[in-house]
């Protein structure tokens, strides 16, 4: 689809784009350029709400506890952080 932009940098987001992404006029856009090239995306009006439940199934709390803990025992060996200032262990 192609839009074309207005004297004042203006453009519009084809009708078929909002519809499905379901934008409205008080929506935003993130603008983004790498290199020569410009993404757009849409932000959802509650980005918090929008993540929740992303991560599940992915990794249990349980896991991330023993992963943590295994981490700050390598950096207690390789003398990185004083573990005994740490709440817990």
């Amino acid at each position: 689809m192609q839009t074309k932009i207005t004297e004042r940098g203006q453009t519009v987001v084809p009708a078929e784009i909002r519809r499905r992404f379901n934008l409205g006029k008080s929506s935003k856009l993130l603008w983004m350029v790498e290199g020569e090239i410009i993404t757009v995306l849409p932000l959802p009006d509650n980005p918090v709400k929008a993540l929740k439940g992303v991560m599940k199934g992915q990794i249990s709390f349980k896991k991330f506890i023993k992963d943590r803990r295994l981490d700050r025992e390598m950096e207690s060996l390789a003398g990185i952080i004083n573990t005994k200032a740490l709440p817990y262990k």
